[in-house]
């Protein structure tokens, strides 16, 4: 419908400049050594996956490539294998730390996507995740200051429990009073829209509704027990997000969009 000249005006009267020259000669380029040389290593990396019963992993595939005198550099495979959606067969029960849960009311994003900052200690975002040792597996949760880039508090355990994600949070509180550059009114604590055992709740509903700050002003006092009784987990209660109680007023929360 549209040719390629009227959509190069279009695009560069909205600031994204591009010639119509441009377009062109992209699209006549001759191809490049390495695009040429990743479609050849796709399907030598398909026929071996498909040839060992989709179980071979980067690892396999990269000593098997060898062995048949196909050179190639392990994070090469690992690329292209990402490109072509191939995976190994992993032992064991897949991990997943986020659960989206449509049947809670979702807190606000207070930063509408936008992660930037002006100054410290004006939004921090949240979030936790494992990495897999040789005694199991040890979940890591962390804030960052979004003017930094700095992690400024994090903790570790073996259970996805509302600890977990408050530990955090407590030390990111503690480092900041303790540098002598505390967290004052308008700071924008941020996390993802939900996650495994309920992460939402502890991270983000600060407000009003019951979901006080103890005395050291950053740990909530109400926790929804898990199914099992076994203790708080993590997560999303379904209160929408507001602001701290009359004990701190700090923080304001936010949940993401779900991206």
């Amino acid at each position: 419908m549209f040719g390629v000249e009227p959509i190069c005006r279009v695009l560069t009267s909205h600031g994204l400049k591009i010639a119509t020259s441009t377009y062109y000669a992209a699209k006549n380029r001759v191809p490049s050594t390495r695009s040429i040389r990743d479609v050849e290593l796709k399907i030598q990396i398909r026929r071996v996956h498909t040839d060992n019963f989709s179980v071979y992993g980067v690892r396999k595939i990269w000593r098997q490539l060898h062995r048949e005198g196909i050179p190639v550099a392990r994070c090469t495979v690992a690329r292209l294998m990402r490109d072509l959606g191939l995976q190994g067969a992993r032992r064991g029960k897949k991990i997943r730390t986020t659960i989206q849960d449509d049947g809670q009311e979702r807190a606000g994003d207070l930063l509408q996507r936008d992660f930037t900052a002006s100054r410290p200690n004006e939004r921090w975002v949240a979030d936790f995740t494992y990495v897999a040792t040789w005694s199991g597996i040890i979940y890591v949760a962390f804030v960052v200051d979004m003017f930094s880039r700095a992690i400024v508090g994090w903790s570790a355990a073996t259970s996805k429990r509302a600890k977990l994600v408050l530990d955090a949070l407590d030390m990111a509180l503690w480092r900041r009073d303790r540098a002598g550059t505390p967290a004052g009114p308008g700071l924008v604590h941020h996390s993802d829209a939900g996650s495994q055992g309920e992460f939402n709740w502890s991270s983000q509903h600060l407000d009003r509704g019951g979901v006080g700050w103890d005395d050291r002003g950053s740990r909530c006092r109400r926790l929804r027990r898990g199914r099992d009784g076994s203790g708080p987990r993590t997560g999303r209660c379904g209160r929408r997000c507001a602001r701290p109680a009359v004990r701190s007023r700090r923080a304001l929360c936010s949940g993401s969009s779900g991206a």
